[in-house]
């Protein structure tokens, strides 16, 4: 085997979250390929025969598999093709002493992704490694990009405001955003929780790594463990192929868990599990993997009284509550209000194509009496259908009936308790919508699962 020549570099791109599995039964050639690896790697392991490779293939994930095709017992593409039946996704790269046009097709059809022909250089092996890992990065890549797309409805670049309590949350970001620590994010519907996680992705070490959200409440149950951890072929009905889950795709990034309170209770027992041993299991799989992720989670609902309700495990709540982020609702910062109109003024008139809104002190004056439920996620709502139309028109600027009316006066005899207010708030509310809960659901900005659930509970 030849080694490479002096002065020669081969580009690689950071593999230490990489895991290799070389199968060789010659003792030499696995020697050459573990120390060249182990230098790049995170993780290396060897095995002789297919039957020592199954058997740590059990136990852990590999991101690669180097196969050698010549092996005692089982040929290395008779065992590829198994791999690729059972739902193994990961690379695998054949080598033989023995090449001939027949034996490149079998590879290919078995779904080799490379392929060495004995003896090879450091340089060759390398590079197959290399377009290997830059084959699968991409692909991780796009499928984060196309879940950003289908995602992406109100996102905005960066905290806006000059209010106290907005200062004090982004001083809070930029404090806890270096550290490897969870963070649990609080704030009402349309307050900005997705925004505050990709502030804490991108000021982290992790920020060159992928950013995965997912909303909990917006899969469906007998979903939801797929699409966290994934799954193999055959897991269940319809799983005609293998599939990685979203831990997976967000190695060495962060993993945005929006609305964790709606996970189901035996799903929280897993995510804790995960959370603690960094390890997942697919759906029908025995093996373990391995997965290094920064887990955000975000939620609109006080986790206290979940965990007292019986809806919210304590110890997940205590894993996740490593550090906390509590987002202000926009009736507690409308100082704010002008900077973020303009805001979106500016950002939404370019992507509509439209002329922008000029300043109307009215407008805002008006803007500033609205009690504001939908949060900022309402006002860029309401900014975009006003470029629209060309104008902050008295139809699209809130409704005086639900404007913030000034509390009641408190004294001896007139004492009323946060239950009751909260009570006849909610269903004013719905009044106002003429009872559609899923409106008034985002006025209040709550979901519509918990509008329900308290109108149960009230018996209307």
């Amino acid at each position: 085997m030849n080694s490479v020549p002096a002065g020669a570099t081969v580009e690689l791109s950071p593999w230490q979250h990489q895991s290799v599995l070389v199968v060789d039964d010659e003792p030499g050639m696995v020697s050459f390929l573990h120390r060249s690896l182990a230098l790049r790697c995170g993780w290396v392991a060897t095995a002789g025969s297919v039957e020592e490779a199954v058997e740590l293939l059990s136990r852990r994930h590999f991101d690669l598999i180097v196969l050698d095709i010549a092996l005692p017992g089982r040929s290395g593409v008779e065992w590829l093709h198994d791999l690729r039946a059972q739902g193994f996704a990961g690379d695998v790269v054949l080598m033989t002493a023995y090449a001939d046009l027949e034996t490149a097709i079998d590879a290919l059809r078995a779904g080799a992704s490379d392929f060495l022909l004995k003896p090879f250089s450091v340089a060759q092996m390398l590079n197959a490694v290399k377009r290997c890992f830059e084959r699968s990065s991409l692909r991780r890549e796009n499928f984060v990009l196309r879940r950003e797309l289908e995602q992406r409805d109100d996102s905005v670049e960066g905290m806006v405001g000059k209010s106290a309590v907005i200062r004090d949350v982004c001083a809070r970001i930029k404090r806890i955003a270096p550290t490897p620590s969870t963070v649990l994010i609080h704030g009402e519907s349309g307050t900005g929780k997705e925004l505050a996680a990709r502030a804490l992705h991108r000021m982290s070490l992790r920020s060159d790594g992928p950013f995965v959200p997912i909303n909990c409440a917006a899969i469906a149950e007998e979903l939801i463990e797929s699409e966290l951890f994934g799954h193999v072929k055959g897991a269940f009905t319809g799983a005609a192929a293998g599939r990685e889950g979203l831990f997976y795709y967000a190695r060495g990034g962060t993993l945005f868990l929006d609305e964790i309170s709606e996970l189901p209770l035996p799903l929280q027992a897993k995510l804790l599990r995960v959370l603690e041993e960094r390890r997942v299991r697919p759906v029908g799989s025995e093996q373990e993997v391995p997965v290094d992720v920064r887990v955000v989670a975000a939620t609109n609902r006080d986790l206290t009284e979940e965990v007292a309700a019986g809806r919210f495990r304590r110890d997940l709540y205590y894993r996740l509550q490593v550090v906390e982020v509590v987002l202000p609702p926009l009736r507690e910062r409308i100082e704010d209000l002008p900077d973020l109109v303009d805001y979106f003024i500016g950002q939404l008139a370019a992507r509509l194509g439209v002329a922008e809104l000029a300043h109307d002190e009215a407008a805002l004056a008006r803007l500033a009496r609205y009690s504001w439920p939908g949060n900022v996620r309402e006002l860029k709502n309401l900014v975009e259908r006003s470029l629209i139309l060309g104008y902050f028109a008295d139809d699209f600027a809130p409704d005086e009936e639900t404007a913030v009316s000034p509390a009641p006066t408190l004294g001896p005899g007139n004492e009323e308790s946060l239950a009751a207010i909260e009570r006849r708030h909610i269903l004013g509310v719905l009044e106002t919508c003429k009872g559609n809960k899923s409106e008034a659901a985002r006025r209040l900005g709550v979901s519509r699962k918990t509008l329900e659930r308290k109108c149960a509970v009230w018996g209307v």
